[in-house]
C-alpha cells in the first residue's frame, strides 16, 4: 500500500514538470580545446604554448575554438590582460577578427600596442563560422576602432590609432537629401541614426578633439552648437545628444581652466582663426569670447579665470572698486552721472583728450548710459504729469516743451539701434530679446510723432473730445505714447543684470515669461471652446443682464471670470428655463474650475520649476548675462548716450572722408607700396600670433591631460575588476613558478616586457596610463641558472624560496604532480 502511493505520488509529481531542452545547439568543444580555453582562462602561459605546438604538427585541436559565450581564446586572454598570451597566440596566427575592438573596449593598452603591429599572415587557420558571422558580432558595422576608442575617451589608445592614419567619416546633417542618406534612410532608418548618434559620440570625445583639433576651442564650439540643434531634431535621442553638447562645453571650460596667467589667458581670448591681413580691427577685442557668447557656452563664458579678466578690464579706472564702501560707490556713480554732459561735450570735441579717453571706458561708459536713460524717464514722468497744460480740446495740438526735450533722445535711441543692426548684422540683432523690446519701443514712438505730424497739418479747429473720431490720430498717439512709456520702464529691467542680487531674478523673470507664453495657448483653447458652447446656449435669450449674448462678450466674460469680476447671475435667464440655467450653469463652473484649479495651478508649477532651474545655476546664468552687458560696453564705437550721439563730431566726418576717399579715390603707386608693405606687416604679425597660439594650446593639452589623470586616480577605487585582475596576475605567477620548479629551461614569460610593460605590472586604463618607456629599451632577459635567477650585465641572485612567496597557492609538488599525471594522460 505504502509502495502504491508513493508510485502515485511520483507520477503526479513529473506530471506536473515541463521538460526542458535546448532548442538552439552549438558544437560541442572537445576536452583537449577545453582544456586549451582553460589554460588561457588561467595564464597558464606553459600549457598554451604546448597546446599551440601540439595543433600545429598533430592538428588535434582548434586554436580558433570558442566557448559557450562565443569567446575565441584571443579574446579571454584580452579580457584578464594578459599580454603575455596575447603575443604568443598572435605569433601562432590565430584569427584575429573583434580583437582590437575588444581589446579598445576593455582599454587595454598594451593589447591594442600588440594588435596594431600585428602583421597578417597568408596563411590561413580553421575559423568556426560563428567568427564570421557578422550577426552574432559584438559590435555594429559602423563602429570602427577609432570611434570605440573616443566612445571610450582614451588618450592613449587614441594617439596611437592616429599615428596610424585613421579617419572617420564626416557626419550629414539631419536634413540631407544626398542619395546616401536617402538610401540608409529607406533600408533601415534606426540604424541611419544610431550610426549618426556613434559618430557625434566619437567626435565629441575630450581626448579626440584635444589630438586631432588645430584650435579645440573652436571644435568644442561648433560641436556643441551642432549637438544642440540635433537634440530639438532627433526627438528620439534627444537627451544623448543634449549630454554630449554639455561633454563639449565642459571640454572647453576644463581646457580654459589650465590658464596660468593673464597673458595666457588673453591669447585665448583674443584670437581669431578667420583674420585677414588686410583688417585693421584691434587684436585686443576679445574675439573669442564674443564667439563663445554667440555659441552659449555659458560654462566658457563664467569660467572664474575669463571673469576675473572681464572685471579687471570693466574696472580699469577703478582697480580698488570692489573694496570701497557701498556709499563711497554710490557718490562716485553720481558725481560721474550729472558731469555726464560735460564728458560727453569733451568727447565730441577733443575724443584723443583725457577726458575725452575717460569717457571711453566701458565702466564710465556704463554709469553715462544709464544717466541719461534715467534722465529719460524722469522727462517721461514729467509728461505724464502733463505739468505744462494744453487745451484737452485742440485736435491737433502743438507739443509741449517737455515732448520737445524728448524728441532727441527717441531720435538718439534709433540711431543707436541702427548702428548696431550694421555692425552685428540683422541675425545677431533679432537674436536678442531685448533688441526686439527696443525695436517695438523705438517704433512706438516713431508712430506717435508721425500721428501728431498729421493730426497738427490736418485738424487746425477746436473741438469738444467726445465728439472726436475713434481713429482720431491724436486718440491713436496719446495710446500708442502711453504704450510706449511702459515699455521704456521695464527696459530699465534690462540694468539689473549687473547687480548679484537682482540678475538672477531679472533672469528668471524671463524665462517665466516663456512659461506664460506656452500657458496662454492652452489657456486660450479652453477660452474658446467653453466661449462657443456658452454663446450657442445664450443666444437666443437677448437678456440686457446676460454677459453670454455675443461671442466677443463671451469671450470677454469668461476671461475676467478667471479674476472674480463675473457674478453667476450672468447663467439666468428671464423665462423659468431651469433646465437652460443649469446647463448653462455648469458650464460656466466647469470652466473655472479647469481655469482657476487646473491651468493656474500648472502654470505657478512651471514658473517654480523655471526659478529653481535657474537658482540651480543662477551663477553661471548671471555670470553669462552680465558678461553679454559687459561685451556692449566695452566696444569701441558707441562711445556717446542719448542724445548726444546724433551730433556730427569731429571724428566721424573723419571717418567719412577717409572712406571716401579709400572707396572713390583712385591710389597712386607710392600709396599702394605703403599698402603692400603694411599688408606685409600684418601677415608677419598674424603668423607670428598663430604660433604662439598654437605652442600655448600644446601647453594647455598637456596641462589638460595631466590634470585628468590625477582626477582619474583620485576617483577611482577598488571594485570587482581589480580583485578580478589580481586574482588573474596570482593565478598566472602561480603557474609560471610551477613551470619554473619543473625545470622548463624557457624564459619566464613573467619577466618578458614589451614597451616596459609587465604582466604584473600596474593596470593601464583610460588616461591613467603612464608613458611606456621608449621601443629601444634594453629588455631584461632571463635565464636559469642552478635555481636562480640570471639577468643580462648583472651577478647571479637566488631565488627565494617559492613556499615563502606563495604561502596560500596550495601544495606546488602536488600541483606538480597533478599536471605530470595530465601530461601523460594526454
Amino acid at each position: 500500500m505504502q509502495q502504491l502511493y508513493y508510485r502515485r505520488k511520483d507520477n503526479g509529481y513529473h506530471h506536473d514538470r515541463i521538460p526542458l531542452r535546448i532548442v538552439r545547439t552549438e558544437a560541442e568543444l572537445s576536452p583537449m580545446e577545453k582544456a586549451y580555453l582553460r589554460a588561457v582562462e588561467r595564464g597558464d602561459y606553459a600549457s598554451v604554448r604546448q597546446a599551440l605546438q601540439e595543433a600545429e604538427i598533430y592538428f588535434k585541436i582548434n586554436i580558433n575554438c570558442v566557448d559557450s559565450l562565443g569567446r575565441t581564446a584571443l579574446l579571454i586572454a584580452i579580457e584578464n590582460e594578459n599580454l603575455e598570451i596575447i603575443e604568443l597566440l598572435l605569433s601562432s596566427n590565430v584569427y584575429v577578427g573583434d580583437a582590437l575592438l575588444h581589446a579598445i573596449r576593455k582599454e587595454v593598452v598594451g593589447a591594442v600596442d600588440l594588435l596594431l603591429n600585428h602583421k597578417k599572415t597568408s596563411k590561413e587557420k580553421q575559423v568556426p563560422p560563428i567568427l564570421l558571422d557578422k550577426q552574432l558580432s559584438y559590435f555594429t558595422p559602423d563602429i570602427t576602432p577609432i570611434i570605440l576608442a573616443a566612445h571610450t575617451n582614451n588618450y592613449e589608445i587614441i594617439k596611437m590609432l592616429l599615428q596610424k592614419g585613421v579617419s572617420v567619416p564626416q557626419p550629414h546633417g539631419v536634413r540631407c537629401n544626398c542619395p546616401e542618406c536617402s538610401s540608409n534612410s529607406d533600408v533601415d532608418s534606426l540604424r541611419h541614426s544610431r550610426s549618426r548618434l556613434n559618430l557625434y559620440w566619437a567626435l565629441a570625445s575630450p581626448s579626440l578633439i584635444a589630438l586631432s583639433s588645430e584650435d579645440p576651442f573652436i571644435a568644442a564650439f561648433h560641436l556643441s552648437w551642432e549637438l544642440k540643434e540635433l537634440s530639438k531634431m532627433e526627438i528620439e535621442f534627444k537627451s544623448e545628444y543634449e549630454e554630449l553638447s554639455q561633454q563639449c562645453k565642459m571640454f572647453a571650460k576644463d581646457l580654459l581652466d589650465q590658464t596660468r596667467s593673464s597673458r595666457e589667458l588673453e591669447i585665448v581670448l583674443n584670437f581669431k582663426d578667420n583674420v585677414t591681413p588686410l583688417n585693421n580691427e584691434s587684436s585686443n577685442d576679445l574675439a573669442r569670447l564674443k564667439l563663445a557668447i554667440k555659441y552659449y557656452q555659458k560654462e566658457f563664458v563664467a569660467q572664474p579665470n575669463c571673469q576675473q579678466l572681464l572685471a579687471s578690464r570693466w574696472y580699469g579706472e577703478f582697480p580698488s572698486w570692489r573694496k570701497r564702501h557701498w556709499f563711497m560707490k554710490l557718490l562716485t556713480c553720481i558725481f560721474i552721472g550729472l558731469l555726464f554732459p560735460f564728458f560727453s561735450l569733451c568727447y565730441l570735441v577733443a575724443p584723443r583728450s583725457r577726458l575725452g579717453l575717460f569717457i571711453r571706458k566701458p565702466f564710465i561708459k556704463f554709469i553715462c548710459h544709464t544717466t541719461s536713460y534715467l534722465t529719460f524717464l524722469f522727462l517721461l514722468l514729467l509728461t505724464s504729469q502733463h505739468m505744462v497744460c494744453t487745451d484737452p480740446s485742440i485736435m491737433g495740438p502743438w507739443p509741449t516743451i517737455v515732448e520737445w526735450m524728448i524728441l532727441p533722445w527717441v531720435l538718439g535711441f534709433v540711431w543707436t539701434e541702427i548702428k548696431q543692426i550694421w555692425t552685428d548684422g540683422l541675425q545677431d540683432y533679432i537674436n536678442d530679446w531685448w533688441n526686439f523690446m527696443d525695436f517695438v519701443m523705438n517704433s512706438l514712438y516713431l508712430a506717435t510723432i508721425s500721428l501728431k505730424i498729421v493730426a497738427i497739418y490736418q485738424y487746425n479747429e477746436t473741438q469738444q473730445r467726445e465728439t472726436w473720431d475713434m481713429l482720431h490720430p491724436t486718440l491713436m498717439a496719446e495710446a500708442l505714447f502711453a504704450i510706449a512709456n511702459i515699455f521704456s520702464s521695464l527696459r530699465l529691467i534690462a540694468l539689473f543684470t549687473s547687480n548679484a542680487h537682482l540678475g538672477p531674478l531679472q533672469i528668471s523673470l524671463g524665462r517665466m515669461l516663456l512659461d506664460i507664453l506656452k500657458f496662454l495657448f492652452i489657456f486660450c483653447l479652453v477660452l474658446f471652446a467653453f466661449a462657443n458652447g456658452l454663446n450657442q446656449l445664450y443666444f437666443y435669450y437677448k437678456n440686457p443682464n446676460s454677459v453670454f449674448t455675443t461671442f466677443f462678450k463671451t469671450l470677454q466674460s469668461l476671461f475676467w471670470s478667471v479674476f472674480g469680476l463675473v457674478s453667476l447671475n450672468g447663467t439666468s435667464v428671464i423665462p423659468q428655463h431651469k433646465f437652460t440655467e443649469f446647463v448653462g450653469a455648469t458650464m460656466f463652473g466647469t470652466y473655472n474650475v479647469i481655469s482657476l484649479v487646473v491651468l493656474l495651478n500648472m502654470l505657478i508649477a512651471m514658473m517654480n520649476n523655471s526659478y529653481q532651474q535657474i537658482f540651480d545655476h543662477a551663477d553661471i546664468e548671471w555670470k553669462f548675462a552680465r558678461t553679454k552687458l559687459w561685451m556692449s560696453y566695452f566696444e569701441e564705437g558707441g562711445t556717446l548716450p542719448s542724445p548726444f550721439n546724433i551730433i556730427p563730431s569731429p571724428k566721424s566726418i573723419c571717418y567719412l572722408i577717409r572712406w571716401i576717399r579709400k572707396h572713390l579715390c583712385k591710389r597712386t603707386v607710392s600709396k599702394r607700396r605703403e599698402n603692400d608693405a603694411a599688408a606685409e606687416r600684418q601677415r608677419s604679425e598674424i603668423m607670428r600670433t598663430n604660433n604662439q597660439y598654437q605652442d600655448l594650446m600644446r601647453h594647455l593639452i598637456k596641462r589638460y591631460v595631466a590634470a585628468m589623470i590625477r582626477d582619474a586616480k583620485k576617483e577611482e577605487g577598488l571594485t570587482e575588476e581589480n580583485f578580478k585582475e589580481l586574482k588573474q596576475d596570482i593565478s598566472s605567477f602561480r603557474y609560471d613558478v610551477l613551470g619554473l620548479m619543473k625545470g622548463n629551461d624557457s624564459v619566464l614569460p613573467g619577466e618578458k616586457f614589451r614597451d616596459g610593460c609587465s604582466k604584473w605590472g600596474p593596470t593601464h586604463r583610460g588616461l591613467n596610463n603612464a608613458p611606456a618607456p621608449p621601443a629601444g629599451q634594453e629588455r631584461r632577459k632571463v635565464n636559469l641558472h642552478n635555481g636562480a635567477l640570471v639577468h643580462e650585465n648583472s651577478n647571479p641572485r637566488r631565488l627565494p624560496d617559492v613556499r615563502q612567496v606563495l604561502p596560500s597557492c596550495g601544495s606546488i609538488e602536488g600541483d606538480l604532480q597533478e599536471r605530470e599525471n595530465g601530461n601523460n594522460e594526454g
